[in-house]
C-alpha cells in the first residue's frame, strides 16, 4: 500500500469525512521521483464543529502519526466543518508552488549551511 493510500484509508476510518481528497503533491518539490514525501489533505467531517485549528490538526496528526514518523516531510492540511466546506465554496486553497529549498539558499550552495 502507498502511503497515499494508507493516509486516505486512515483519515476515512477515523473521521465521518463527507469529503476527503488526499494529493502526492511531492513532485512540486525538490525530491526523487516518484516520492512520497508532500501531502495536501482536504478533510470535511462533522467532527471539527465548533474545534479550533489546533485541536482540528493534533488529531490529524495522532491518526497520521506513523507517516509522519516515516518518510513524510509535508502535510498541508485545509480542515474543515460541514458549515466551513459549504461557505469556502467547496474549494480548498491551491498550494503555493516549491521555492525550491536549500538548492536555491546560497548558504547551503557553498557548504555553509547545514
Amino acid at each position: 500500500m502507498s502511503i497515499q493510500q494508507s493516509i486516505e484509508q486512515k483519515l476515512a476510518n477515523a473521521f465521518g469525512a463527507q469529503h476527503l481528497t488526499v494529493e502526492n503533491e511531492s513532485h512540486k518539490h525538490n525530491v526523487p521521483p516518484n516520492s512520497e514525501t508532500h501531502f495536501k489533505v482536504t478533510l470535511v467531517a462533522p467532527e471539527f464543529d465548533g474545534q479550533g485549528k489546533v485541536k482540528r490538526h493534533q488529531a490529524i496528526y495522532r491518526v497520521l502519526s506513523e507517516e509522519m514518523a516515516g518518510g513524510v516531510h509535508a502535510l498541508a492540511l485545509h480542515v474543515y466543518s460541514p458549515q466551513e466546506w459549504e461557505a469556502s465554496g467547496q474549494a480548498a486553497p491551491e498550494s503555493p508552488n516549491c521555492m525550491g529549498g536549500s538548492k536555491n539558499d546560497p548558504a547551503f550552495a557553498s557548504g555553509g549551511g547545514q
